[in-house]
């Protein structure tokens, strides 16, 4: 089973997934985003476990390159 924790990033909400079956894959879910099922995945290699403080650098990155119009990356 999947392990899926729910994180504030800059006031932004993020579950992330953590594949138990293929350890140091995550998929982001952007819960409040402006457009329903968007995200990103990113994983480590190795099966190495992403620390929180690696998750909220990787949501920053995505948030980042996030058109603020669409809610899209373009």
């Amino acid at each position: 089973m999947d392990v899926s924790t729910r994180v504030d990033v800059d006031g932004e909400v993020f579950e992330i997934v953590a594949r138990r079956d293929r350890p140091g894959q995550y998929s982001y879910n952007w819960i409040s985003g402006p457009n329903p099922g968007y995200g990103f995945a990113g994983s480590r290699s190795g099966g190495v476990e992403a620390t929180l403080a690696e998750h909220m650098i990787n949501i920053r990155e995505f948030l980042s390159a996030v058109d603020p119009e669409t809610g899209f990356i373009e």
